[in-house]
């Protein structure tokens, strides 16, 4: 790791720290602050950037076969995972969502983007924005609609048909009316009229955008000062392996032996697929109100392993494909 690189980390955890630091001194108060920071996050500042990212994106000059090596294995790992846990029945409701996105959505901008820059220059970091642009609006509906989906039946009795049409009318209009996708299928139907944003439009959106950054770091250490590290170390341990050892390894084998890359392209795609947990799942934790402090454990420790599971996969990206 550079020394750039490092110092970016650092930030990162200096930044979750001033939250922690917030939150144990009492100064946002004591009901639950991590919980209106996270609405804030969820209904406010994210979906100017989904919607933002969405009404920009052009998919007509797209990698799609980067996209494809990416993004199915990550999506087939969301599900079986997903589907896995849910045979838990300790697990409170959206726990199994939670889990599911912490091990797939990757830190692509605060970590990945200063990654991509140091290692690849300017071509690899062009290729890792482009798939930085897709990143939450690939990777969050579908589990948004399986957690939604979940809610929905635990509120059904009886199992009839009729009750089994309201759950999927229900959990389809939850799924769409949703801070995530709603923002999502907006932006993409913005785009699909033609017309840029305005300017003043564009403008408000941005710098709403710029502060889910800063406010997601804060709102992880703030969530670990409320429930404390030590208590879920275990279970945040396990979430960071997966995500730094098993996904990387899971996007390796698809991305190379299954659609061909190689060289360059192979590198972006597996050191994205490397990087630590990205705030986004405390979010998702937050809106559903589980396992709020082992995903933010699993933030930061993630972020500490990911000086030294980061080289072994680029040397193993080289090794594959050289």
């Amino acid at each position: 790791m550079t020394l750039a690189l490092a110092s970016k980390l650092l930030s990162l955890l200096l930044t979750v720290a001033t939250g922690w630091l917030v939150g144990r001194a009492g100064w946002l108060g004591e009901h639950s602050p991590s919980r209106v920071l996270g609405l804030a996050a969820l209904h406010v500042f994210i979906p100017a950037l989904l919607f933002r990212t969405a009404a920009r994106v052009d998919l007509t000059t797209l990698p799609w076969t980067m996209l494809l090596a990416l993004f199915l294995p990550l999506l087939a790992w969301q599900v079986l995972q997903w589907t896995w846990l849910r045979r838990e029945p300790s697990l409170p409701p959206g726990a199994a969502g939670t889990r599911a996105l912490a091990t797939t959505f990757g830190n692509t901008v605060q970590v990945g983007i200063p990654v991509a820059a140091a290692l690849f220059g300017d071509a690899g970091l062009a290729l890792h924005v482009t798939i930085v642009s897709l990143h939450a609006l690939v990777l969050l509906p579908l589990l948004t609609a399986l957690t939604e989906l979940e809610f929905a039946r635990r509120g059904v009795d009886g199992g009839d048909r009729r009750s089994l049409a309201r759950t999927l009318a229900g959990t389809l209009r939850n799924t769409v009316v949703h801070p995530v996708v709603l923002p999502v299928l907006l932006g993409l139907a913005w785009h699909l009229v033609g017309t840029p944003l305005p300017a003043l439009v564009d403008g408000v959106l941005a710098l709403l955008a710029s502060a889910v950054v800063p406010l997601c770091l804060v709102l992880i250490g703030v969530s670990l000062a409320e429930h404390g590290l030590a208590r879920h170390g275990a279970s945040a341990l396990r979430l960071a392996g997966l995500k730094l050892l098993v996904t990387p390894a899971l996007v390796l084998v698809s991305a190379h032996w299954v659609f061909g890359l190689a060289g360059l392209p192979l590198a972006v795609v597996v050191m994205l697929s490397a990087l630590p947990i990205g705030a986004n799942a405390q979010i998702f934790a937050q809106r559903y109100r589980t396992l709020e402090a082992e995903v933010g454990a699993a933030v930061v420790l993630s972020t500490l392993a990911f000086a030294l599971t980061g080289p072994l996969w680029l040397l193993l990206s080289r090794l594959a494909a050289p």
